[in-house]
């Protein structure tokens, strides 16, 4: 009498939990000098079939996720401009560096000639201000992610709220504006961390993210008053927000990081940066 096949009885093949991607790189740097702990449970991919589109950065040669890079779109002029939401027609090109690379690699003619061949054109004109308009763009794109955010009655702000919300595990995502208070930021991370489980935190820590910008900003960004500490209470709206802001602070100050650390102390004159195409 034959035996049975092996693989018929013992087998673990459908037991086996699948590999887990690590969330490798953001703005073509290592993970942890811009997020590295952040949760798997707020990461999303498009069309929701668990293939997410992949992209190089034209002066790192490094292929990460399309939405964690900067898109370049070239005008009928030969002029290249920022395209973050990554919507105009024609041929991009893909940047995954900090605005310090970038302007550096654009002072020495290094990004025209890899924007020459990433077009497949000579007739590129790069301005000399793109990583300020870049940095504009990505700021403008977080701010406005946030305000249709509010539209949408997917945030609550006022510390009171927030801490409620926090504590009742309702909150997946925690932002404080640049000059929040620090007992009022260590209150609301405590809450934060009462509420949910660590591994479900986006930055592994429990604090909540500091905003590169200062309460009033936020508060004209979301139409209410006296905006220094929002909480996303809708998880598709935290992974939205969480991806706007961490390419807008990867390529402003990427060695801010996303656990909590002042992202404004490396602000120049411009405030700068991440999204998906």
């Amino acid at each position: 009498m034959r035996n049975p096949r092996n693989d018929t009885l013992g087998s673990n093949k459908a037991s086996a939990r699948p590999e887990r991607r690590p969330h490798a790189v953001v703005e073509g740097r290592p993970a942890q000098r811009s997020g590295e702990r952040l949760s798997t449970s707020l990461r999303t991919n498009e069309g929701g079939d668990g293939h997410i589109p992949e992209r190089t950065c034209i002066l790192s040669r490094r292929t990460v996720p399309r939405e964690e890079l900067i898109r370049l779109a070239l005008g009928p002029d030969g002029n290249v401009a920022p395209d973050v939401r990554a919507r105009a027609p024609g041929r991009g090109a893909w940047i995954g560096v900090s605005r310090a690379e970038l302007d550096e690699a654009n002072a020495k003619g290094k990004l025209k000639g890899a924007l020459q061949r990433a077009f497949k054109t000579n007739d590129v004109q790069v301005p000399a201000d793109l990583g300020e308009k870049i940095a504009a763009a990505l700021r403008q794109a977080t701010l406005d992610r946030l305000g249709m955010e509010a539209r949408s009655g997917n945030l609550i702000n006022g510390s009171d709220r927030v801490e409620t919300a926090a504590r009742q595990g309702s909150v997946h995502l925690l932002i404080h504006a640049a000059d929040a208070g620090e007992d009022g930021r260590r209150k609301l991370d405590q809450a934060w961390r009462v509420g949910r489980d660590p591994e479900e935190l986006p930055n592994g820590n429990g604090q909540g993210l500091l905003f590169p910008e200062e309460r009033t900003i936020l508060s004209m960004a979301l139409g209410r008053e006296n905006v220094v500490h929002i909480a996303l209470t809708d998880r598709a709206a935290a992974a939205r927000v969480l991806n706007a802001l961490s390419r807008w602070r990867a390529f402003i100050d990427p060695d801010s990081g996303l656990e909590g650390g002042n992202p404004a102390s490396g602000r120049g004159s411009a405030d700068e940066d991440l999204t998906k195409e």
